[in-house]
């Protein structure tokens, strides 16, 4: 039984991250968590913390955020309803970011599914703030960024973003490596050069034991120049290569951490209209809980 979080604001963008979710894993036994935080704005001062004004403001919002999950449940059923798929519903008087982190661990969530959509004054970036802030912050499992409007294809051409400095762990590699295997696509591994130039030995160290890793998923090695910049990049690749998912490792100085840097994802337009697969960088402890799924996989 495979665990998934989808956090809801209830707008058409998470309702459409719902749907891609559902598709993804159709064939597969799933329990999927809806999860929706509300935070009152006057609740927030100490004056009216404890206040019969806020106390009727947080019980409104309470009851505003499990109604809307309910209708969540209710639409779910009506129009895609699956044996194999479980719902368990969460509403949280909280922030989002920090109960995600809580969820993730309490219920061993093995991936977020999220939508994301630009604020009104920077429609042209691809991922809004609440993902760019979950992103940062989720260390123990995957986050799939969805685009508002993108409706499910599988995703049998999967460009894996990577400069080759860093060596990646098995345990690293593992939710990509399953998600090829379930859906029998292609891995291209892309490497974006400012000005096109040799491996140094490191990178071609770290080259092979990634083919190592890949093992008998089908992948390839593209290395191109940059163009203005990754994320620019990286989009004309994507239309030209026809992928269907984006994934990117999130490590210090990675094409991720590039992307969600603050003053460039304000500058940068990621045009980029494919779900981006965000795998954390796993210390000791992940490493140590992956090793105890080395037999769970993405198969039906």
């Amino acid at each position: 039984m495979r665990h998934v979080l989808i956090p809801t604001d209830f707008s058409e963008c998470a309702w459409n991250a719902v749907k891609y979710a559902l598709a993804m894993f159709r064939n597969q036994e799933c329990t999927f968590y809806l999860l929706n935080t509300y935070t009152p704005a006057i609740s927030s001062s100490r004056f009216m913390a404890t206040s019969v004004e806020g106390s009727r403001l947080t019980n409104s919002a309470e009851e505003y955020s499990k109604k809307g999950l309910d209708k969540i449940l209710d639409k779910i059923e009506k129009e895609h309803s699956n044996k194999k798929h479980q719902f368990k519903t969460i509403s949280s008087f909280s922030l989002l970011v920090d109960e995600i982190v809580e969820t993730v661990a309490l219920y061993k969530i093995e991936m977020v599914i999220m939508g994301t959509k630009g604020a009104s004054s920077l429609e042209d970036v691809f991922m809004g703030s609440n993902t760019v802030r979950v992103i940062k912050t989720i260390k123990d499992c995957p986050v799939l960024a969805i685009p508002y409007n993108h409706d499910f294809k599988k995703p049998s051409e999967i460009a894996f973003a990577t400069d080759f400095t860093r060596f990646y762990t098995k345990s690293e590699l593992r939710p990509l490596i399953e998600l090829a295997n379930y859906f029998k696509a292609t891995i291209r591994v892309v490497h974006v050069q400012y000005e096109i130039k040799n491996l140094t030995e490191l990178q071609q160290f770290n080259l092979e034991m990634l083919r190592k890793y890949l093992g008998d998923v089908e992948h390839y090695i593209h290395t191109i120049s940059e163009l203005n910049s990754v994320s620019k990049t990286l989009e004309v690749f994507s239309k030209e290569m026809g992928i269907h998912l984006l994934a990117m490792l999130n490590y210090q100085h990675s094409y991720m951490e590039q992307l969600t840097r603050e003053p460039i994802v304000k500058r940068v337009a990621f045009h980029t209209q494919i779900p981006l697969f965000v795998i954390p960088e796993l210390g000791m402890t992940s490493n140590s809980r992956a090793k105890n799924h080395d037999e769970m996989s993405l198969s039906s």
